[in-house]
């Protein structure tokens, strides 16, 4: 699939529950919010039918997302589904990593790749209090089983937080010393309704490299990929600089996302979304409506003006 601006559109992101069993501070209100009916969450058939139909139309790698995706049931049945797909080569999954030691053998076996894991402290007390309850012993358990089964390189998604844990760079840093782990250091965005984090947490990602001027830039081997990657002379691993506010990445977007109650977004960061639910027993209107949604993608995102583009619920059919 092509977009407006010559785009090939190939990477679909899978929301499969908008469930979680953490309440990050910068994420959620301590509340959590108001979840969705189980009757409007696609059933594994409904993605399966999908990902076959996008298959088709040149998507090819899949990320597995939530919420938190480990806590939908029986998550490898569906992994499996998508893995019987010859033309996708590759599926991963982003987690907290609270469950993914009890799963991480099931998961290889399903057909997983790899998992990026979402790790903002290594230290037990702070990691409790960012995630609001979270064990910081269970994530590690569930990177070691990572490891042993080969879901890798594994990637470690870190939110910096200024006056948070800006002091911990160094810590994340020194894991890409003696193995081939990736520590990506994600800049806060403004998720919420008042978007505070962009202003009273925000810290650019130039921040890392003031601390290491001897940090080597790596050619980029994936264009669509949000990530620059660095290394240290010596160190065995990467580390990863993901700036959607200091530097866009937009250019070379290749990637949709499907809600966990089947609404395709163009822009991981708008709220403009299509329902494509309704569309599933009418496979010609399908295919339309996809290649007419993925050619309207925006050319770059707003959230560095401190917005996401305008809510609007684009009608079906036309």
């Amino acid at each position: 699939m092509i977009d407006q601006f010559g785009r090939t559109i190939n990477y679909l992101r899978i929301s499969v529950t908008d469930r979680c069993n953490l309440r990050c501070q910068y994420c959620m209100p301590e509340e959590g919010v108001e979840k969705k009916k189980h009757r409007d969450i696609l059933s594994f058939e409904e993605i399966d039918a999908l990902v076959s139909k996008m298959a088709e139309m040149g998507v090819n790698k899949i990320r597995i997302t939530g919420g938190e995706p480990l806590v939908r049931k029986n998550l490898t049945q569906l992994i499996s589904m998508i893995n019987r797909h010859e033309s996708i080569r590759e599926i991963t999954m982003t987690t907290n990593g609270i469950y993914l030691a009890e799963h991480a053998d099931a998961l290889k076996s399903a057909g997983l790749k790899r998992v990026n894991i979402s790790l903002d402290s290594l230290k037990p007390d702070r990691y409790q209090a960012i995630t609001r309850g979270g064990d910081l012993s269970m994530v590690l358990k569930g990177i070691e089983a990572a490891k042993r089964v080969g879901l890798t390189p594994i990637k470690i998604n870190v939110v910096l937080m200024k006056g948070i844990n800006d002091d911990e760079i160094d810590d994340f840093v020194t894991l890409t010393k003696d193995e081939p782990i990736e520590v990506r250091f994600i800049e806060l965005m403004p998720v919420g309704e008042d978007g505070h984090g962009s202003t009273q947490h925000y810290l650019s990602n130039t921040t890392v490299l003031d601390k290491y001027p001897n940090m080597k830039c790596l050619p980029k081997k994936d264009p669509s990929s949000p990530a620059t990657y660095y290394q240290l002379p010596e160190y065995v691993g990467k580390v990863g600089l993901i700036s959607p506010i200091s530097g866009k990445f937009c250019e070379m977007c290749n990637r949709v996302r499907l809600s966990a109650d089947g609404f395709l977004k163009y822009c991981l960061h708008s709220n403009e979304e299509i329902a494509l639910k309704p569309l599933l027993k009418d496979e010609a209107l399908l295919e339309h409506t996809l290649r007419r949604t993925v050619f309207m993608k925006p050319e770059e995102h707003q959230i560095d003006e401190g917005q996401f583009l305008n809510k609007h619920m684009v009608q079906i059919g036309g």
